[in-house]
């Protein structure tokens, strides 16, 4: 039964007969990305701890062995990021600086839940295209938060979280030994046995754990709080290649020659 009124707001499924048909007639659909990594978060009895690996890739290969993936927002909050590099690293920042002003206009301290609601709102507007998996942990007048943002825009508001190609092998972890009012010193351990879990686990994961601390007034950011993966075996003298390339043929014209000639050229014309 269908009416002349407006039909009300709400998720459109219009399209869907259109996939059908398109893939039908051989379209091939876009596949899922596969990005790689491992970054997780926790509520402990004095303020949130977030921690995360320092691999990037690039498909199969690791670009960066030591990128850093805590961003920072707000002296008060900071946010890990999975996904894209590129769309992570500009929605953080893009969040950050309306923070900043946010600050100077009210003079007042961040709140975790503005950075939540300008980072959900922004993700929802372009639909999952933006691929950023976001992890914001911070502390302010209200306590400490800790929320999970997916690229789509849906949020979750949890004691302890993961996100990533690592985050089940760290929710593992989580899931067995985590409890209510930690101390910081079990906090960090148990935040880096979850990175390490990721690390050890999952291919996109790998090399080093960094980690924050947010408390109330004060952060710590522990940059390569555990290295997992030294180098073991360093070449003092170098790289040695037994075979070099064998110069066939060797000319030089100066540059006077050269010039002449061009214009001798030029004269002929």
């Amino acid at each position: 039964m269908t009416t002349d009124r407006q039909l009300a707001g709400g998720f459109s499924f219009e399209n869907c007969r259109r996939n059908e048909m398109l893939v039908q007639k051989g379209l091939k659909q876009p596949s899922f990305l596969k990005t790689g990594t491992t970054i997780v978060g926790l509520i402990f009895q004095d303020g949130v701890i977030l921690g995360a690996d320092t691999r990037a890739t690039e498909g199969p290969i690791v670009a960066d062995k030591n990128c850093e993936k805590i961003h920072y927002m707000a002296p008060n909050i900071y946010c890990c990021g999975a996904g894209t590099a590129a769309d992570t690293e500009a929605v953080t920042d893009m969040v950050s600086s309306q923070l900043k002003l946010h600050r100077y206009h009210t003079g007042r301290e961040s709140r975790v839940i503005t950075a939540l609601t300008l980072l959900k709102s922004h993700l929802f507007s372009y639909q999952g295209y933006v691929s950023a998996a976001l992890v914001l942990g911070g502390v302010d007048v209200t306590g400490p938060h800790l929320h999970t943002i997916y690229p789509h825009g849906s949020t979750d508001t949890l004691p302890f979280a993961t996100m990533g190609s690592g985050s089940l092998a760290a929710m593992s972890v989580f899931e067995s030994k985590y409890r209510e009012g930690l101390s910081k010193d079990e906090g960090v351990k148990l935040v880096a046995e979850a990175i390490c879990s990721g690390i050890f686990n999952d291919l996109g994961s790998g090399s080093n754990v960094d980690i924050c601390v947010i408390t109330k007034g004060k952060k710590e950011y522990l940059r390569n709080y555990m290295l997992p993966n030294p180098r073991t075996y360093i070449n003092q003298k170098g790289y040695s290649f037994v075979k070099k390339t064998e110069v066939l043929k060797t000319k030089i014209t100066p540059l006077k020659e050269t010039v002449e000639v061009v214009e001798v050229e030029a004269m002929e014309e």
